[in-house]
C-alpha cells in the first residue's frame, strides 16, 4: 500500500505555509488558503493511495479555505470528499448551507461546487481524515447526495461511528496492507459510506418534499447494495421493501436518468468488475464470479460486461491494474 507523509517542519518557518499550499494542491484540491499562523505554519499530511480512492490524515493550526467558482472552472477532479473531524472546531458553507463542525462530525463536500471553510484548532492543531472518491464511484444517485452536502453527520455512533472507526483503522494499518487488498478495501469502504448516507438526515420529517425524495432514493440504493447477491432482487421486491408502488420507484430513479432494472444491473456489473480485478480471486472462474452477483447466463453476462467496460470479462481480468476500466453510469431501459 502506498503511503506518503509530508511535514512542513522540513523547511524553515517562513516557507511552511507555502509548502502546505503546494502539498494540498497536489494531493487534494487547489483552494485559496489563509491562516493567522502563516509565519510558522506547522502541519502534517499523510496520504494513503487506495487506487481510485484516497484517504488522507491532515493536521494544521488555524486555516481558512475558499474554493471559488473560478477555481472550480479552472480545475475540477469531480470528487466527493468525506471529512471526518477528529479535533478542532470550525464552520463550512456549501450548497447554500452554513454548518458548524466539531470533533466527531462527518461531512460531505463536492469539488464541483464552491465552498468556504473556517477551521479553528483546539490545543494548537485541527485534525481530520478525508476520504476522496470520484463522483461515479459512490453507489448512490447524485441527487441523493446533493441534499446532504455540508450537513453534519453524527460520527460518534450508529453507522456514522462504524464508518469513522473504519477510516481511522484503515489509516492506522495502511502500512500492513498490500496492493492486492485494494479492491476489497474499496468495496467495503463504498458499502459503508452508502449505508451512512442512506441513513441521513435522521429526522426526515423536517425535510422538504424534495429532500425526502432524495433520502428515499438513498435508502433504496443502499438496499440494492445489500441485496445484490440475492437472485430474487427485482424492481418489485425493492418497491415492496420500501412500501412504494413500482411506478413511484421507476419515477424516482428516472430523475437520475436510470431505471430500477438498469441500476441493479449496473451495480452487479461493478461488483463483478471489482472481483475480476482482485488478484486473490484469480482462481475463481468467470462464470462463478458472475453467478455470485446474480448473472446466471454466462454468455449474457459476457455481452453485458463488454458493453459496459469495452472488453470481455476474461480479457479484463488479464489487464494490468493501471488499465482497468472505470464504471459507466447506467442509462434508463
Amino acid at each position: 500500500m502506498l503511503v506518503t507523509e509530508y511535514s512542513t517542519d522540513a523547511v524553515a518557518a517562513p516557507e511552511r505555509f507555502e509548502l502546505f499550499e503546494d502539498i494540498t494542491a497536489g494531493s487534494h484540491l487547489r483552494n485559496r488558503l489563509r491562516s493567522d499562523d502563516r509565519e510558522d505554519f506547522r502541519a502534517r499530511v499523510r496520504v494513503v493511495d487506495l487506487g481510485e480512492l484516497q484517504l488522507s490524515a491532515l493536521s494544521f493550526p488555524h486555516l481558512e479555505i475558499a474554493r471559488t467558482a473560478k477555481l472550480v472552472r479552472q480545475s475540477d477532479p469531480e470528487v466527493y470528499m468525506i471529512n471526518c473531524i477528529l479535533g478542532g472546531q470550525g464552520s463550512l458553507s456549501q450548497a447554500g448551507r452554513d454548518t458548524a463542525l466539531g470533533a466527531g462530525d462527518l461531512v460531505v463536500l463536492d469539488s464541483s461546487r464552491s465552498f468556504d471553510a473556517h477551521r479553528r484548532a483546539v490545543r494548537d492543531q485541527w485534525s481530520q481524515l478525508t476520504l476522496q472518491l470520484p463522483h461515479r464511484l459512490l453507489p448512490l444517485p447524485e441527487k441523493a447526495v446533493r441534499d446532504l452536502l455540508a450537513v453534519p453527520i453524527r460520527g460518534r455512533g450508529g453507522m456514522g461511528g462504524v464508518f469513522a472507526r473504519w477510516l481511522a483503522d484503515l489509516n492506522a494499518r495502511a502500512a500492513e496492507l498490500a496492493p492486492a487488498d485494494v479492491p476489497t478495501l474499496t468495496s467495503v469502504t463504498l458499502d459503508l459510506l452508502a449505508s451512512v448516507v442512506a441513513r441521513c438526515p435522521e429526522t426526515e420529517q423536517s425535510l422538504s418534499p424534495e429532500a425526502r425524495r432524495s433520502a428515499l432514493r438513498a435508502r433504496i440504493t443502499a438496499f440494492v447494495e445489500r441485496h445484490l447477491a440475492d437472485r430474487a432482487l427485482s424492481p418489485r421486491t425493492i418497491a415492496a421493501a420500501h412500501h412504494v408502488s413500482l411506478r413511484h420507484l421507476q419515477q424516482l430513479l428516472a430523475e437520475d436518468g436510470t431505471s430500477p432494472a438498469a441500476w441493479i444491473r449496473h451495480r452487479r456489473l461493478e461488483r463483478c468488475r471489482l472481483d475480476l480485478a482482485d488478484p486473490r480471486l484469480r482462481a475463481r472462474p468467470v462464470h462463478a464470479v458472475a453467478a455470485r452477483w446474480g448473472f446466471t447466463d454466462p454468455a449474457h453476462f459476457s455481452r453485458l460486461f463488454r458493453a459496459a467496460y469495452g472488453v470481455p470479462p476474461r480479457d479484463y481480468r488479464n489487464l494490468p491494474p493501471e488499465a482497468y476500466a472505470c464504471p459507466r453510469r447506467p442509462g434508463a431501459d
